[in-house]
């Protein structure tokens, strides 16, 4: 329920605060005096779109606030926490919504705000599908439709049906997936094939090559040090005798190296008992020696296994010739090659798979077809069930908006072919009085005829016992009562005021004859400051008693001092009174 709106700026409202009660309140003032803002204001709270040019002339931006109560397990309580917003202690929770007025020719920004949080414009929208349904010329407009009437029927029919629409809705999607996936994997058949194909042979050669982890870079350091290997003997023969003397050239005067480290390891030796600093170096001295030892039994142990092998050579060159033949194709190295491979098998398993895909798919779309042809099938059975008890609900609430005659009918016809919605196509036909023939309301009905098969249509569907719609506990009616007037106005506000009985009804009216019933009746009007037009918190009040026939006799006959007018008035209070 909405208790209340604050609106600052918007419009001909300078400051305005507009407190609602249960049950109906009924919105009414002269023409111009600002009731068009208040509905403004409450659609931006809804999250409707902003529009910078109702920011009132001279202000740097508009702003509404609104407070609701939520109560129970309403969907309205998760969709507030979902998005960040808290509830104040009594379960209430605020909606502020700011517009910035145009500038510099460009448009300003919308800002919206729940529970404290600040949230996109859309979240305001979705949490006002849970708490209000508006009802004004566009949805009287939205009534002609066929999509909407089937809507209206839906939501009559019950609980259940709406279980069984849930699930041929969500079958519809899944099948439309499955369709789509099918049809790329058909489509792309011949592009599969050519792929696998390609990745066969691929593997194919890699398998013939057989690459070994690591190969290439081993047999590149092989392939160098065969190709030099006399310059790596003569290298190796120098350093061997540099360290351990050449005893094959027979010269006496070569000195090998770990002769002189063995030379100056004794003399340090010999004199390091006079000086442990000498001693220390002779001990370090030594274990050079023993390295150059270790060096020259190493070379002496590469020279025996260095042999320069021609044929060895060529074999390692063949061997790298064949790696590049797949490396070239298949990565940079024989790392990338083994990598390629890998992940060229497991997509080949997935290419060999598609056909098996395929049958899958086909055999899962016929399992949706029957599952969706039954659903269908309940669909229908549901609605022209539900089809000829909501014409008669109708066209009973219809009799009692003066309608006398007329007749509401809701056909269920095979639709041309299923869309997601099931089989059927719903129109709802119009007998405007006995004999006349039946009408589509799509095109024959009035606007007046149509206000009234709207609110027939809202207190069926509100009274309805096993409704398969959860129900938004507030209606907002702008000009329900457009194009009628006399008795049918005062049927109208009987049939709001029994609509309010379970539910908070806000109607912007201009007959007297409806805001007679009304629970909670609000005024709007403007004063002058400054020779501008301006509505201000006091302008905008709640009417009882004397004040209220007054502001009724001025709906009457457009003046609130004529004792005719407020006698008529009177007497509207007292029969109102009667029929509530």
């Amino acid at each position: 329920m909405i208790e209340e709106i604050r609106i600052a700026d918007l419009g001909v409202i300078g400051r305005a605060h507009v407190e609602l009660g249960a049950g109906l309140t009924v919105l009414t003032g002269e023409t111009g005096a600002g009731k068009t803002m208040v509905l403004t204001a409450l659609n931006l709270l809804l999250g409707g779109k902003a529009d910078p040019a109702t920011v009132r002339t001279g202000a740097a931006s508009a702003s509404v606030e609104g407070r609701v109560l939520l109560g129970g397990d309403q969907p309205a309580i998760q969709r507030a926490a979902e998005a960040g917003a808290e509830l104040d202690d009594d379960g209430s929770l605020v909606l502020v919504r700011t517009v910035g007025a145009t500038t510099d020719g460009g448009a300003g920004r919308s800002r919206a705000f729940l529970g404290g949080r600040s949230v996109p414009q859309g979240v305001l929208g979705e949490l006002a599908e849970h708490l209000v349904t508006v009802h004004g010329q566009a949805d009287q407009a939205r009534l002609r439709s066929p999509a909407h009437q089937r809507e209206a029927l839906d939501a009559f029919v019950g609980s259940d049906h709406a279980a069984t629409l849930a699930s041929y809705r969500t079958g519809w999607a899944e099948r439309a997936r499955v369709d789509a996936e099918l049809a790329d994997l058909v489509s792309r058949a011949q592009d599969r094939t050519r792929e696998a194909e390609l990745l066969r042979l691929g593997i194919a050669e890699v398998e013939r090559v057989d690459p070994q982890p690591g190969e290439d870079v081993e047999l590149a350091a092989e392939a160098e040090r065969l190709a030099h290997a006399e310059d790596l003997r003569t290298a190796a023969t120098t350093a061997h005798a540099a360290l351990v003397g050449d005893a094959d050239s027979g010269s006496v005067e070569l000195v090998s190296a770990v002769d002189l480290v063995e030379q100056a390891k004794r003399a340090l030796e010999h004199a390091g008992s006079h000086d442990p600093a000498l001693a220390a170096l002779a001990t370090r001295v030594a274990e050079a020696g023993f390295l150059l030892a270790d060096a020259a039994t190493e070379i002496s142990v590469y020279i025996e296994d260095l042999a320069a092998d021609p044929r060895r050579l060529d074999a390692v060159h063949q061997r790298r010739a064949e790696l590049t033949t797949v490396t070239r194709s298949y990565g940079a190295d024989v790392a990338e090659v083994l990598a390629w491979a890998d992940a060229a098998g497991r997509r080949l398993l997935d290419l060999d798979g598609g056909d098996e895909r395929i049958e899958e798919l086909r055999a899962r779309r016929a399992e949706l077809d029957d599952a969706l042809t039954a659903d269908a099938s309940r669909l229908t059975a549901a609605r022209a069930d539900g089809a000829q008890r909501l014409a008669k609900a109708v066209t009973g609430e219809l009799a009692g908006l003066a309608m006398g005659g007329a007749e509401l009918r809701v056909a269920v016809e095979p639709a041309d072919e299923p869309g997601p919605h099931g089989a059927d196509r719903v129109e709802m036909l119009l007998v405007p009085h006995a004999g006349a023939p039946p009408r589509p309301l799509g095109k024959g009905a009035s606007g007046g005829e149509l206000s009234r098969v709207m609110l027939a249509l809202e207190v069926a569907l509100a009274t309805a016992p096993d409704s398969g719609a959860s129900r938004p506990g507030t209606f907002v009616f702008d000009e329900v009562d457009a194009g009628v007037g006399g008795r049918a106005a005062v049927e109208v506000g009987r049939r709001l005021a029994a609509l309010a009985k379970d539910s908070q009804v806000l109607v912007v009216t201009h007959l007297a004859q409806v805001a007679a019933f009304a629970d909670h009746h609000l005024v709007v009007t403007k004063s002058s400051a400054g020779g501008v037009d301006v509505v201000t918190e006091s302008d905008v009040r709640s009417v009882t008693d004397e004040d209220r026939v007054r502001e009724l006799a001025r709906m009457l006959s457009g003046q609130d001092d004529s004792d005719a007018a407020r006698t008529h008035a009177a007497e509207l209070l007292a029969q109102s009174a009667v029929g509530r």
